[in-house]
C-alpha cells in the first residue's frame, strides 16, 4: 500500500521509496524507509499531512502515491 492510501490517524511504517528522486525528496523532509509516522490528515484532492513525533509535513499526493507503507 502507498502513503497516499493510509487513512486518517492511521500509523504505518515506510517500507520503501524505490524511486531516487522521490527517496531525495522524502530525505529532505526527514522521511527514510524503516521511519514510523501516522496519517494526521488527509485533504480532498491536497496534500497528506503526515506526524512524526511531535513534527507535522505536509506532503504532495503524488510523493505519497510513490512511498511504499505498511501498517505499524
Amino acid at each position: 500500500m502507498t502513503l497516499a492510501q493510509a487513512k486518517r490517524g492511521q500509523r504505518v511504517e515506510i517500507v520503501a521509496i524505490p524511486d531516487p528522486v522521490v527517496r531525495a525528496q522524502a530525505i529532505r523532509f526527514g522521511i527514510a524507509a524503516g521511519e514510523r509516522i501516522a496519517c494526521a490528515e488527509k485533504l480532498p484532492a491536497g496534500p497528506i499531512v503526515i506526524a512524526k513525533g511531535r513534527q507535522e509535513i505536509a506532503i504532495g499526493r503524488r510523493l505519497a502515491e510513490n512511498i511504499e507503507v505498511r501498517p505499524a
